[in-house]
C-alpha cells in the first residue's frame, strides 16, 4: 500500500511539473489606457482638434454667406424679376448643397485625419509591447480594453497544422511573397 502511495505521489509531481514546464506566460495591459498616457496621444489629440476648427471655421463663413444671401433674397424677392429671383433661388440651392457636401468631406477627411495622427502613437505603443514580451518571455498579451491578444509568439500559430488536418491544399506563394495569407 506504500509503494502505491509513493507511485501515485510521484506520478503526481511528474505531472504538475510537466504542466509547470509547459506553462505559457501570459500577460495583460489596457491599451486604452496606455495610449492615453503617452505624450504623442497629447500632440495627436491638439493636431486633431485645430484640423477641425479649421473646418468648422470653413463651415460657418459658408453658412454665413448662405444666411447673408438668404436675407438679402428675402428682403428684395418681391422687386426681382422671375428670372433673377429664380438665378437667386438656384444660387441659394446650390450653395446649401456645397455646404452639405463640404460638411460630409470635412466629416471624412476629419476621421482620416485622425487615423493618420493616431497610427504612429498606436504603433509606438505596439512596438514597445511586443518588445516588453519578448524580454519578459510572455507568449501571449492580451489587451483588456479589447479582450484581444495583441501580442503572440509567431511559433505558437497552428495555421497551417489546422489546414494540413482539415486536408487543404495551399496555393504556392507567388514569387517573393513568403507565405500564404492566413
Amino acid at each position: 500500500m506504500k509503494n502505491i502511495v509513493k507511485i501515485a505521489v510521484v506520478s503526481a509531481l511528474v505531472v504538475v511539473s510537466s504542466f509547470t514546464a509547459n506553462a505559457q506566460k501570459i500577460a495583460h495591459i489596457n491599451l486604452d489606457s496606455l495610449i492615453g498616457v503617452m505624450p504623442e496621444t497629447k500632440v495627436a489629440t491638439q493636431a486633431v482638434q485645430d484640423y477641425a476648427k479649421q473646418l468648422e471655421t470653413q463651415v460657418t463663413a459658408m453658412q454665413t454667406e448662405l444666411q447673408t444671401k438668404y436675407e438679402d433674397y428675402q428682403l428684395h424677392m418681391k422687386d426681382y424679376p422671375e428670372l433673377v429671383r429664380a438665378s437667386k433661388e438656384k444660387e441659394l440651392n446650390d450653395l446649401n448643397q456645397r455646404i452639405q457636401d463640404f460638411q460630409q468631406q470635412a466629416q471624412t477627411d476629419y476621421q482620416k485625419k485622425s487615423a493618420e495622427l493616431s497610427k504612429p502613437v498606436y504603433e509606438k505603443a505596439k512596438k514597445a509591447i511586443d518588445q516588453v514580451a519578448k524580454d519578459n518571455g510572455f507568449k501571449y498579451v492580451l489587451d483588456t480594453s479589447t479582450g484581444m491578444v495583441i501580442y503572440n509568439e509567431p511559433a505558437d500559430d497552428i495555421f497551417n497544422l489546422v489546414v494540413k488536418k482539415l486536408g487543404i491544399t495551399l496555393p504556392a506563394p507567388a514569387a517573393g511573397t513568403g507565405t500564404p495569407k492566413k
